[in-house]
């Protein structure tokens, strides 16, 4: 599989996941994930956007620490993708407009005006993807793999990886 072929797969996995796990670093060291909405995706341009909230744990670990790791799973829970790569805390006031919906105003009191409202961009450094196919595929060889002694289920899916440049 070309590496275009695997940012295909990797865009074709996530664009109708609308929310990532964004695993952080604590200043302790630790991992530190939270779930958030997607605002935008685009690959090519090696942009992941997220609307985030200045007061929160995530934005102080970005602060002091870029690397973040968004994890994403489809709707049917069959297909995976973790892309690694540096956070930005942004202030963009156009791209904010051009982000923002109404649900936002749901947890900002003063809506996008909000002193707490915080851009985060995502430069994806390096991304891999895992694709399990049919259930009922795999869960036929896992049964035929468990009832021989020995025997280890055959591919389960696909698994590629790719560094963006």
């Amino acid at each position: 599989m070309s590496k275009q072929d695997q940012i295909d797969t990797i865009r074709e996995i996530v664009k109708d996941v609308k929310f990532a796990m964004m695993t952080t670093i604590t200043n302790e060291g630790h991992l530190h994930a939270c779930p958030m909405t997607t605002s935008e995706t685009s690959l090519g341009a090696r942009e992941i956007w997220f609307i985030g909230d200045k007061s929160t744990e995530a934005v102080a670990n970005i602060k002091n620490n870029a690397q973040v790791n968004l994890s994403y799973v489809s709707q049917d829970s069959k297909d995976y993708v973790s892309i690694n790569g540096e956070a930005k805390l942004i202030d963009d006031q156009a791209k904010l407009d051009e982000l923002w919906s109404p649900i936002y105003n749901a947890f900002y009191e003063h809506g996008k005006e909000d002193e707490n409202v915080q851009l985060i961009k995502v430069v994806p450094n390096g991304a891999e993807f895992w694709r399990s196919g049919s259930g009922v595929v795999n869960a036929a060889k896992l049964v035929a793999a468990a009832l021989q002694d020995g025997k280890v289920a055959d591919s389960l899916g696909e698994n590629g990886s790719v560094e963006f440049d």
